[in-house]
């Protein structure tokens, strides 16, 4: 054998050694889901309809804003703004801005003792506004090694 076809024959080697370790690396990653399919499925929402939240921690663990954003993201609601409030909060309120209380009672039983409440603001670009209480513990976060 010449040297050129032995390094001919060892970069397709490489190259399948490759092509597999990617292939065994797909077969392992969850199923990508697109933000349509997740909105018509998830168990909260109505399809075709955008919920548009603004979430708020209120207490002072850090990082419960975020926990919740990703769980109402899980859910289908469109979570446009998270943030912290400068005071702090024993339970959890869920405020109706739009006028739509079903939708503030869909996000409020994701939230366990959560209490709703109705304020209508027609010049704000939010349909529901979640204020996070230092009474809910957030779901487990799933490990992704």
């Amino acid at each position: 054998m010449t040297r050129s076809r032995t390094i001919v024959i060892g970069l397709i080697g490489v190259a399948l050694l490759g092509a597999g370790v990617v292939a065994g690396m797909e077969r392992r990653r969850p199923a990508a889901t697109t933000a349509a399919t997740t909105a018509a499925t998830a168990p909260g929402t109505t399809p075709g309809v955008r919920m548009r939240v603004q979430v708020l921690n209120g207490t002072k663990t850090r990082g419960l804003a975020r926990r919740a954003t990703m769980l109402l993201r899980d859910r289908g609601f469109d979570v446009v703004e998270v943030g912290t409030t400068k005071t702090t909060r024993d339970s959890t309120v869920v405020l109706d801005l739009s006028g739509h209380p079903e939708w503030a009672d869909r996000a409020a039983r994701l939230f366990g003792p959560a209490r709703v409440e109705r304020r209508i603001d027609s010049s704000r670009y939010l349909d529901i506004a979640v204020l996070v209480g230092s009474n809910w513990r957030p779901p487990t976060e799933p490990f992704y090694p």
